[in-house]
């Protein structure tokens, strides 16, 4: 669906290996992780920022649509093609050639197409990891320009914290490369320009290249299964880890007791850790951390929890109904079988929500309270980062339900749980996945207009090409 004459010269740029025209090649680069599939006219696959911007440069001056894609696991129809066959989708699976670690700078200058994975098996032997912890196995350029959080975001911070430096290629006739790889912490020396390209999804420009800061790995490691009292009990607990544990806390994890069930339903080969079989109304996965080896005579970090936890059990008005520690592997591995187990129990409506801290349960309350008289179909299966503020509402129905194939139905019920979300309880319809076609109608209908006139003015100066799913003005 694209001129041979465009082929041709595409071909000319990258040569045969960096461009995929086969229907049945281009299957896993038009179909994303959460059901969106699309067409594309093309597929491009640059080995480098010069291929980059030579290929980008064409692009803008022949009208080519582009859709860049980094590992194609985010869940908002970002990175794939509409169903026109008329886009190009610029892979940057091939992007992996520059690894430079800077052990003194405790920092890494990438290629972004590196998997989380493969960057954090490298520096393992070098005791230090990219801290952002994710169910999914995406590349880096992906993770900056959606600006991931992930579980342990209450002690390390997203992606934006975690990022010195991006390498960026414009869409404009030039095929700009704008150089931001700075490896400094610190530098008041303008606008810091790299954040204009961190979670807007690739609407401004490809970024290419980029410095990460890195952490120390994790030498002890503690965690619990902790049940509140009731929803109301959640942020006292918190509160109470976070004054007990301070830096030590590096996870707060909720799970509802259906997305449980889910995950144990779906994976026999995990254990059900609660007594008698009976999963709680609501569980938080807790976690913490040293970075260094245990030195004799030192309590033990399971000593530590287990010392936090009796505390809180006898406070007054203790917020804790049960709680009990576990061995850290077994307890992260339900976590993080929740997304396949909730994904396989029907068909899986996703909402990716934020709210201040001390309105997650309440906002939970009230959906369950309201959601059986609204949408009687609907089975809630939420979890989340309940330390940053964050939920996976993840809402499910029944795969022979005429509803899971009603986009009306579907609609109907984003629209009336993003009312209540953003409306009632200013939360944001967004928290780590960023914008793309399944979600770009509440950027405009939420957006103030104001700022939707400055991003159109941004979007116009730095990439006035085609490119990307996102309409930011």
């Amino acid at each position: 669906m694209i001129d041979r004459e465009h082929v041709s010269a595409l071909e000319k740029i990258l040569g045969e290996k960096g461009v995929v025209s086969d229907p049945a090649a281009m299957v896993a680069y038009q179909t994303g992780a959460r059901y969106d599939e699309g067409v594309a006219a093309l597929v491009l696959r640059p080995a480098s920022t010069e291929e980059v911007s030579a290929v980008v440069a064409y692009c803008v001056k022949n009208g080519i649509a582009l859709i860049p894609q980094s590992g194609n696991t985010g869940l908002v129809s970002g990175s794939t093609p509409d169903g026109s066959g008329t886009q190009v989708v610029l892979s940057l699976d091939r992007m992996v050639q520059r690894f430079d670690l800077d052990l003194d700078n405790r920092s890494l200058a990438l290629d972004a197409g590196f998997r989380l994975s493969d960057v954090n098996q490298r520096l393992e032997q070098h005791g230090l990891f990219f801290p952002i912890d994710l169910g999914a196995d995406p590349r880096i350029g992906g993770m900056l320009s959606t600006n991931t959080g992930g579980s342990r975001f209450l002690k390390y911070g997203d992606v934006r914290r975690n990022t010195l430096g991006v390498k960026v290629v414009l869409a404009d006739e030039a095929g700009t490369v704008l150089d931001l790889n700075c490896d400094l912490r610190k530098n008041n020396t303008g606008v810091d320009w790299k954040q204009v390209f961190i979670g807007t999804a690739g609407a401004f420009g490809v970024i290419t290249e980029c410095v990460l800061n890195l952490e120390a790995l994790p030498k002890q490691v503690a965690t619990a299964y902790l049940v509140p009292a009731s929803g109301a009990h959640v942020m006292p607990l918190l509160r109470a880890m976070e004054q007990r544990l301070g830096a030590y806390l590096s996870a707060f994890e909720g799970m509802s007791r259906n997305a449980v069930a889910a995950a144990l339903d779906h994976v026999p080969s995990l254990r059900n850790p609660f007594q008698g079989g009976v999963i709680p109304d609501y569980v938080i996965l807790c976690e913490i951390s040293r970075t260094w080896e245990p030195r004799e005579g030192e309590q033990s970090l399971d000593a530590v929890l287990e010392a936090v936890l009796a505390e809180i059990w006898e406070s007054d008005d203790a917020p804790l109904a049960d709680a009990f520690v576990g061995p850290a592997h077994e307890m992260w591995a339900l976590r993080h079988a929740l997304s396949e187990g909730v994904k396989h129990s029907g068909k899986l409506i996703a909402f990716d929500l934020s709210f201040r801290r001390g309105d997650i349960m309440a906002f939970c309350d009230r959906m369950k309270a309201d959601m059986p008289s609204v949408f009687p179909e609907v089975t809630i299966c939420d979890f989340g980062h309940i330390g940053d503020g964050g939920v996976h509402f993840n809402l499910v129905v029944p795969k022979d339900s005429s509803a899971a194939t009603d986009r009306d139905f579907e609609t109907r019920l984003r629209d009336w749980v993003f009312t209540i979300a953003v409306g009632d309880f200013t939360g944001s319809f967004s928290a780590e996945h960023a914008i793309g076609r399944k979600n770009q109608s509440y950027y405009d209908l939420y957006t103030d207009s104001k700022i939707k006139e400055l991003a159109a003015g941004l979007k116009a100066l730095t990439s006035p090409g085609s490119l990307g799913t996102v309409r930011f003005g």
